[in-house]
């Protein structure tokens, strides 16, 4: 059925070779610093702090021999756990990166979003940005003015167009960056999980757009995310990485269904310490090291029971205003509830919070989380300094009385109190 159509994105045999524990510098004084630290036998200032000296120079290979084709008007959605390939398979097609081996060529002019403030100039204004991504498309001035009106009223950030990006939220930056992508002139779209920082609203908006361009305008559309729901929106082929190759390319819900059934099993601890966040603006004065249950065996949680979570924050510089959010998903990624707890003071170092919370409307059944800590600003404003996937768990309702066994499917996830009788009223007849 594909034979007739337009290839667009050719990849062959690619693969992408890393060297553990190793930052490449290319300068002549990173070089001297690295050899003269091995010959005093001390650890090399060139390597990532707590880093395994015997993991040095060790090879992983972040993609082993990719190959497909992706035809035009395609949504193509491309999922797997962290780890998998996924933000490595865009750089690669995105040129920020070469393959170590293989070939990609593509078949038109890419708009791409792998990063919030990706392609961005920090000390120019978004007006300016919006030209000279627009410049590096090819398009000419004239052009880009005559589509200027409507990404901005897109974007929703108004006034702001004229403001230097550095001082946008992160959420300003999606809006911006994305609207930039969907409305300037290109062939394909390559879209990397960043519009989890945007409200739901805004992530409407865009998976709208997104089908639009593949559907009515024909572009080519890759979209990497965790959440299944948007996928099956928005996708007509899925792509299933694990471990640098592809395990399933083909139907989406059968490939949704695939990757499901390979994820990490429940657990009550998420160790972040190592945890990669290649799609993240470059703020990195907090971040979650551990999230523990405590009040879960192995991922199994009583519903009228509280849930316990112990937070483990590292904060390179003291930080006040700090907020954790909870995430409640349901097993396709679709938002359910979320929880928030504020004016959280950290000092340089690594602090615990221990949170506890009321998860009782949770209908019982299977339920994934995401955890984000932000920091508060005027006027209720929020900066997202970390967002990361969390631990799935199961809710089970052992203390059922007189009560129906709650369906999922039927009635969805959430499970209000129940009703309470307030008045009978009976009448006699003579």
């Amino acid at each position: 059925m594909q034979q007739n159509k337009e290839i667009m994105i050719r990849v062959r045999n690619v693969k992408k070779k890393y060297k553990l524990g190793q930052i490449g510098g290319g300068t002549l004084r990173g070089d001297l610093q690295s050899w003269w630290a091995r010959k005093r036998g001390k650890e090399d200032p060139n390597t990532l702090i707590g880093t395994d000296q015997r993991l040095i120079g060790t090879t992983f290979m972040a993609l082993n021999g990719l190959s497909f084709d992706v035809y035009k008007g395609e949504a193509v959605g491309i999922i797997g756990s962290n780890g998998a390939g996924k933000s490595t398979l865009l750089k690669l097609l995105t040129h920020v990166t070469a393959p170590t081996e293989g070939d990609i060529d593509l078949y038109g002019r890419v708009a791409s979003m792998l990063e919030v403030g990706t392609g961005f100039h920090p000390e120019m204004t978004g007006r300016e940005n919006v030209y000279l991504n627009g410049a590096i498309l090819g398009m000419t001035r004239s052009e880009i003015d005559a589509k200027m009106n409507e990404i901005i009223a897109f974007s929703e950030v108004g006034d702001f167009i004229d403001t230097p990006v550095k001082r946008y939220s992160s959420g300003m930056y999606v809006k911006l960056a994305f609207s930039v992508a969907a409305h300037l002139d290109s062939e394909i779209m390559i879209m990397d999980e960043v519009l989890a920082v945007g409200d739901m609203k805004f992530q409407k908006k865009c998976l709208t757009k997104m089908r639009q361009a593949a559907k009515r305008d024909g572009k080519t559309v890759l979209y990497v995310s965790h959440n299944m729901a948007t996928i099956r929106d928005l996708c007509d082929r899925c792509i299933v990485l694990d471990q640098g190759r592809i395990v399933f390319d083909g139907d989406v819900d059968e490939g949704i269904a695939r990757y499901l059934a390979t994820k990490t099993q429940d657990s009550d601890c998420v160790d972040y310490s190592h945890y990669k966040r290649d799609n993240w603006y470059k703020r990195d004065n907090l971040r979650l090291q551990e999230v523990r249950m405590l009040s879960s065996r192995q991922g199994v949680l009583e519903r009228r029971e509280p849930v316990v979570l112990r937070y483990t924050i590292r904060a390179q510089q003291p930080a006040e205003a700090v907020g954790i959010r909870l995430e409640i998903r349901d097993e396709v990624g679709n938002p359910l509830a979320a929880a928030c707890v504020y004016d959280l003071e950290l000092s340089e170092g690594i602090t615990a919070f221990t949170v506890r919370y009321d998860l009782s409307v949770l209908a019982p059944g299977k339920h994934g989380s995401y955890f984000t800590v932000f920091t508060l600003g005027e006027g209720g404003a929020h900066t997202v300094e970390d967002w990361v996937p969390g631990m799935t768990f199961k809710i089970v309702d052992t203390l059922l009385e007189h009560e129906t066994e709650w369906n999922t499917v039927a009635w969805g996830p959430i499970q209000l109190p129940n009703a309470v009788l307030t008045e009978k009223t009976e009448k006699y007849h003579d």
